[in-house]
Formats: structure tokens, sequence, C-alpha cells
């Protein structure tokens, strides 16, 4: 089962509710995964997703990467992505921590208004984005960044949402 926890601060919109939005986005991820069935899984796998300000992401961007901006989400995962497969049935009692993702607004703000799209279907595509990180998914090089791409595409896809990464021309 997944259980997931937003704390939105600062000014993230409070008419929306984030507590849906995470939980819809993290699930239709984990299903494009060899994950899927932790959603049915009697282990509570656990996810914190913090909606923060740009100079919060910015100094754990700079402490934990080594980059001096803010970025529109960091994840934290705490499991190494090679235990992953076993990791539930190793849990003493029923609960894993999978790890933290964390989303800048401002920097989300800004890269919806260039995309023009909404700031809570952005925000779906960075959860989805930080989960599959969760899960030992990266973009290190061309042959993950496709990979991890293409199940970010068919995810947003599935939640009707757009392609982030078709390039428009207006």
């Amino acid at each position: 089962m997944l259980d997931i926890a937003v704390l939105p601060e600062g000014e993230w919109p409070s008419d929306l509710d984030w507590e849906a939005l995470a939980t819809r986005a993290a699930e239709a991820a984990f299903a494009r995964t060899p994950y899927a069935g932790w959603s049915t899984d009697p282990a509570a796998i656990e996810v914190a997703i913090r909606l923060t300000s740009d100079d919060e992401v910015h100094a754990l961007n700079r402490q934990y990467r080594g980059k001096d901006k803010p970025t529109n989400v960091l994840s934290f995962p705490m499991i190494q992505p090679d235990l992953l497969d076993t990791v539930t049935q190793n849990s003493d009692d029923g609960e894993v921590l999978l790890g933290d993702i964390v989303l800048a607004h401002g920097v989300c703000v800004a890269e919806a208004a260039e995309r023009n799209i909404p700031v809570a279907d952005h925000a779906t595509h960075l959860i989805v984005h930080g989960c599959l990180h969760l899960l030992g998914y990266d973009h290190q090089d061309e042959a993950e960044a496709e990979a991890m791409e293409e199940i970010e595409r068919q995810t947003l896809r599935q939640l009707g949402l757009h392609d982030p990464y078709s390039v428009r021309e207006d």
C-alpha cells in the first residue's frame, strides 16, 4: 500500500487537494514500473512530499548535490536501488520509508507558465519524476533518460496530462 504524506508550505495554492494529487501521481508512476504491486502490498510504502520555497530547495541542492541554485524537484531515496525488490519482505513493522520528494514553488510556477500549463499539472509531472527517482530510475546518460522519460510520458498520458518532453511551437 502506498502512503503519501504531503506538506505544502508557503505560497503553494491552498485550494488544491495536494494529498489526492500526489497520491494519484505516485500510484500512476508506480503502476508503470516493476513495483506496481506495491499499491496492494500489505506493507506501507511511505513517500513524503514537501512543497516548499525556492530558497529551501536551493539550500538542499547546494548541500546534497553541490549545485548552488534552486531546481524544480529533488528526490532523496532512503533505499538503495538494488534492495528495492526485497524491501517489503524485510520490513520489521510493515512500514517502509521509500524516500522524500521536495518541490520548489517558484521554479514550478515559472516552468508551468513557460509551458502554458496549470501549476497542478506540472507539479503532478514533478511528483511522477521524483517517484521514479525513488525507485532507482535516473537520467545520467541518454539511454537512462529516454527510458525514464518514456515512463513519465505514459504515466502522464494515463492521467490525461501533457507530454512534458514535447517541443511546443507557438
